[in-house]
């Protein structure tokens, strides 16, 4: 499940564990549409209300970030949450604006994620690490505590770059705005390179009884979150319907490979309880 914006952090953390979800996700902008939060901030919060359910940045805009600095915040969410944290990774780029305020020309955003992620396993994993990279140098530091197991990375992203990266550095592959026939095609590729982890999708949802609303609404909701028209794309890329419609085109991501799915709700804020719990008493258990 994945955390609303505007939604109250903790609130939604207790309500999405009590309904038996294993997953709490949360993503980011610098800048955006709307409003967004960050995800370590908001993620920290969560983990101080709940014991159980795992936390994941979906995504975390690591170009954004000074990796040494994405590093100590990984682990100090890892260690406040008892080691229920999974670090997303995605490079951003379809709101250059953030990338200007962060002093980050976009162009370069995928480099230094793959420079970003070579650094902050090392420095998760070992003291007194030295780099002399490309955007990135410094002698001897070390960061403590670090976990005490190797902290879970999910990388998201579609293209061959993108997917590269997962096969270097994933343990989950996160597709989002996939067909279940893509998300096929990207775990063969992925496949070829000798990678065999999980994949998470990332999906937005509407679900209620009337499912021609719920697919109004889903497009409706996510043309806003990025300012164009999603009528046309809805029933390709969005789950959205009854809750039997969703269910089964859940199936349909299950027989392509899918093993995660972090729903991302599209509904207003006053409807997404009652749609979190219509997903956990309809949706999910017809999967089972």
């Amino acid at each position: 499940m994945t955390l609303q914006s505007g939604a109250d952090p903790a609130a939604f953390a207790r309500l999405a564990e009590s309904t038996g979800f294993d997953y709490l996700a949360c993503g980011e902008h610098l800048a955006f549409h709307g409003p967004t939060t960050n995800a370590f901030i908001s993620l920290a919060h969560a983990a101080g209300v709940t014991s159980r359910i795992k936390l994941v940045s979906a995504v975390t805009l690591l170009p954004l970030y000074q990796p040494a600095i994405a590093a100590k915040l990984a682990a100090s969410l890892d260690a406040v949450s008892g080691g229920r944290f999974t670090l997303g990774v995605g490079i951003g780029g379809e709101y250059p604006k953030e990338f200007e305020a962060a002093g980050v020309p976009v162009a370069t955003r995928g480099a230094r994620t793959d420079e970003a992620l070579e650094v902050i396993h090392r420095l998760l994993t070992s003291p007194d690490v030295s780099v002399n990279g490309r955007f990135t140098t410094f002698d001897g530091v070390t960061i403590a505590p670090r976990p005490s197991s190797r902290l879970p990375m999910w990388i998201a992203g579609r293209r061959p770059a993108a997917l590269r990266r997962v096969a270097r550095w994933g343990d989950a592959w996160l597709p989002y705005l996939r067909t279940p026939e893509q998300v096929s095609s990207g775990r063969a590729e992925l496949a070829s390179q000798g990678w065999s982890g999980r994949t998470a999708l990332f999906a937005f949802t509407t679900v209620a009884e009337d499912g021609d609303h719920a697919r109004a609404m889903a497009a409706a909701r996510v043309g806003r979150t990025y300012r164009q028209d999603f009528t046309s794309f809805a029933a390709k890329y969005l789950i959205s319907g009854t809750p039997g419609e969703c269910a089964a085109r859940l199936r349909e991501y299950r027989d392509a490979g899918v093993d995660v799915v972090l729903f991302r709700i599209a509904c207003p804020r006053k409807e997404a309880d009652t749609m979190l719990r219509l997903l956990a008493e309809e949706v999910v258990p017809r999967l089972h």
